[in-house]
């Protein structure tokens, strides 16, 4: 059985948090800073033991086996077809199996990501949402990594601005949702220090790189085709709505309320990032 203090819901027996998307890329600090933490985690992902799948609800429960609490992340993105009915599902999956602290990650300013997180707070569980900006580590583990590499960011954002958050701020926040009573039914929305313009970003990237990377705008048209020439869904387009509109264009203080302290700045994660040689010039 789970005891329970105050402010700290401590697991004194073997109970698990279930961290979907743990080998992500903030699923993974998140799974790294639990079992930190001496912490019992399973990796909820197709490779794990057992394996995960969100588009096979018969993985759910087996993955639930002996689980308390969830990280809740859903790919490619809450805002994609869907995701409001599976996430729904697997939530009253879930609270049913005994799993009943859920903490979603969710996204600032995405209406539809806000439908998934209602099916989540009516499946009864003790909840927690962490909407988040865009992640600094887009830029060194995922989307924009090859057009960093070939030093050209050619994206449908025009001037629009965003508050770049850093995954580690992320997983802190996570972490102290999953552990921490007074954060069930709290929402935070999470935010880096500054405002920047993709142009901003390319900046600091040749500051850092000491190469020229550009930022070029596109039309949602032409970024739409290069997505279907790289076999990706056009739904991605999408999600730069929120920047084009300015619907983000403001701080939040999420990093601050929930840690105490100020949230990470991409020129230090920048800095850092291009020491590992993750964005050094392809050889000849």
């Amino acid at each position: 059985m789970t005891k329970t203090t105050k402010n700290d819901t401590q697991t004194t027996d073997q109970a698990i948090t279930l961290v979907i998307g743990g080998n992500g890329k903030t699923g993974r600090k998140v799974a790294e800073k639990l079992t930190a933490q001496g912490r019992p985690v399973r990796v909820g992902s197709r490779s794990g033991e057992p394996a995960f799948d969100w588009n096979e609800p018969g993985t759910w429960l087996p993955a639930l086996e002996g689980v308390d609490r969830v990280y809740v992340t859903y790919y490619p993105d809450l805002a994609f077809p869907g995701a409001v009915e599976q996430v729904g599902a697997f939530a009253e999956v879930a609270v049913a199996a005994g799993a009943r602290r859920l903490v979603l990650l969710s996204g600032r300013g995405e209406e539809a990501a806000q439908l998934s997180e209602e099916k989540l707070k009516a499946s009864g569980a003790d909840w927690t949402i962490v909407r988040a900006s865009w992640f600094n580590q887009n830029f060194d583990e995922s989307f924009f990594l090859d057009p960093v590499l070939a030093g050209v960011i050619a994206l449908p954002t025009a001037d629009g601005v965003e508050a770049f958050v850093d995954t580690g701020d992320v997983a802190d926040v996570v972490v102290a949702a999953l552990t921490d009573d007074r954060h069930i039914g709290r929402t935070y929305e999470l935010s880096g220090p500054r405002l920047m313009s993709f142009a901003d970003v390319a900046a600091e990237l040749s500051k850092v790189t000491g190469r020229e990377i550009a930022y070029v705008p596109v039309s949602d048209e032409a970024y739409r085709a290069e997505l279907r020439e790289h076999g990706l869904p056009e739904d991605f387009a999408e999600l730069f709505t929120l920047i084009l509109d300015g619907r983000n264009a403001h701080l939040v203080h999420g990093v601050e309320e929930v840690l105490g302290r100020a949230p990470r700045d991409f020129a230090d994660f920048a800095r850092e990032a291009a020491a590992t040689g993750v964005w050094d010039a392809p050889s000849a």
